[in-house]
C-alpha cells in the first residue's frame, strides 16, 4: 500500500498541514524573514515582469554580437527612453485628470447616489430585503463622499512609498538578465538520469508558461486600452486616458477585467450625460468581443488554456484569501501548477506504459 499513488499522496498532503500548522504556531520566529519577503516581493515580481519583456531584446542584441553588458546597458536605456517619453506626453494629461476627478469627486458620488434612488424607485417589484440593501448600499456613497480627500491622501502617501520601493527593480532586474541562464543547472544538478532530463523539460515549459502569459496580457491589456481610448474620444467621454489607463489595468486580469475597468466609466458617462452610458457599454462590447475573438486567440494561444469558470473561481476564491495580490497572481500561479501537474502526470504515464511493455 505504501507504494500506491493515492497512499503517498495523502501522507505528502499531511505533512503539508502540519508544516503549515507549525508554522502557524511559531510564526513570531519567522516574522524577520516574512517582513523582509514582503519588502522585495514587489520589486522582485516587477523585475521578473520586465525581464521576460526584455529578454527577447537581449537575445537578439547578443546574437548581433553586443556583449552581455553592452545589451543589458542598451536594454535599461531603451526603458529609461520608454518612461521619459510616457511621462512627457501622458503624465501630464493624467495628472491634470486626476486633478479635475478628484475636485469632482464628491459631486459624481452624490449623483450616481441619485440615479440608484431613481432606479430603485422604479423597481418596488422587488423583494424589501434587497431593496433595503440596496438603499444602505447607496447611502454609503454619500457617507464617504467626505472622505474622499483622506483616500486620495492616503493613495498618494502609498504612491510615494511605492517609488521608494521601485529603486530596487533595476538591481533585481540587472541580476536576473545576467544569471538567469543559471537557475536550471543549478535546480537540475542535484538530480541524474531521467529525472535530471525530466526536471530540464518541466522548467522550460513553466518558463514557456510564464512568458506566453506575462507577455501575452500584457500586450492584450494594451490592445484593450488602445481601443477604449479611441471609443472614448469619439464620444467625447471625460478622463478619457485616465479611465482607459484604468482599463489597462484591470485587464492584467482575464476574464473579469474588462467588467471591472467599465464600472468607473459608466459611472462618469451617467454624471456626464446618462446616454453616454450607453455607448461606454457599447465600445466596452465591441473592445471585448475584439480582444476575445481576435486578440487573445493569435497572441496567446494556449497559453493559459483554462476554463472561463475556473478562472473565475480562481480569482474570487484567491480574492478573498489574499486580497487584490491574489487576484492578479491566481491565474498564472493557477497555470505554472497545470505545467507542472500535466508533466508529472505525462511522466507516470510513461513510466506506466514502459513497464507494461516490458512485462510483454
Amino acid at each position: 500500500m505504501t507504494h500506491k499513488v493515492w497512499f503517498r499522496s495523502a501522507v505528502a498532503i499531511i505533512f503539508l498541514l502540519l508544516i503549515i500548522r507549525l508554522f502557524i504556531d511559531v510564526q513570531e520566529i519567522f516574522s524577520p524573514i516574512v517582513v523582509i519577503a514582503q519588502t522585495i516581493f514587489l520589486p522582485l515580481l516587477i523585475g521578473g515582469v520586465l525581464f521576460y519583456l526584455t529578454r527577447p531584446v537581449l537575445y537578439f542584441l547578443e546574437r548581433k554580437g553586443f556583449p552581455k553588458w553592452t545589451a543589458i546597458l542598451l536594454i535599461f536605456v531603451m526603458l529609461g527612453a520608454i518612461i521619459w517619453l510616457a511621462y512627457i506626453l501622458i503624465a501630464p494629461i493624467v495628472s491634470s485628470q486626476i486633478n479635475s476627478l478628484v475636485n469632482n469627486a464628491p459631486q459624481i458620488i452624490r449623483n450616481a447616489e441619485e440615479y440608484g434612488r431613481s432606479l430603485l424607485s422604479q423597481r418596488e417589484h422587488l423583494p424589501n430585503s434587497i431593496q433595503q440593501q440596496a438603499n444602505n448600499l447607496t447611502g454609503q456613497f454619500s457617507d464617504r463622499a467626505s472622505s474622499v480627500g483622506s483616500w486620495i491622501a492616503t493613495f498618494l502617501s502609498g504612491l510615494f512609498s511605492g517609488i521608494l520601493t521601485l529603486i530596487l527593480v533595476p538591481f533585481f532586474l540587472v541580476y536576473i538578465l545576467i544569471d538567469h541562464h543559471k537557475f536550471a543547472p543549478f535546480v537540475t544538478h542535484f538530480f541524474t538520469g531521467e529525472r535530471r532530463t525530466w526536471l530540464r523539460k518541466t522548467l522550460h515549459d513553466v518558463d514557456e508558461t510564464l512568458k506566453s502569459y506575462i507577455v501575452g496580457q500584457l500586450f492584450v491589456s494594451l490592445c484593450v486600452g488602445i481601443m477604449l481610448l479611441i471609443g472614448y474620444l469619439i464620444i467625447g467621454l471625460d478622463y478619457a486616458i485616465l479611465l482607459a489607463l484604468v482599463g489597462v489595468a484591470t485587464n492584467v486580469i482575464p476574464f473579469l477585467g474588462p467588467y471591472l475597468a467599465v464600472v468607473p466609466a459608466i459611472i462618469v458617462a451617467l454624471v456626464q450625460d446618462p446616454v453616454m452610458a450607453l455607448y461606454v457599454a457599447l465600445i466596452m462590447l465591441i473592445a471585448q468581443q475584439i480582444e476575445g475573438n481576435l486578440i487573445t486567440p493569435n497572441i496567446m494561444g494556449n497559453a493559459l488554456n483554462v476554463h472561463p469558470l475556473t478562472v473565475i473561481t480562481i480569482i474570487l476564491a484567491a480574492g478573498n484569501i489574499a486580497g487584490i495580490w491574489g487576484i492578479i497572481l491566481a491565474v498564472p500561479f493557477y497555470a505554472v501548477l497545470k505545467t507542472i501537474v500535466t508533466n508529472i502526470y505525462s511522466k507516470r504515464k510513461e513510466i506506466t506504459q514502459r513497464a507494461r511493455e516490458d512485462l510483454y
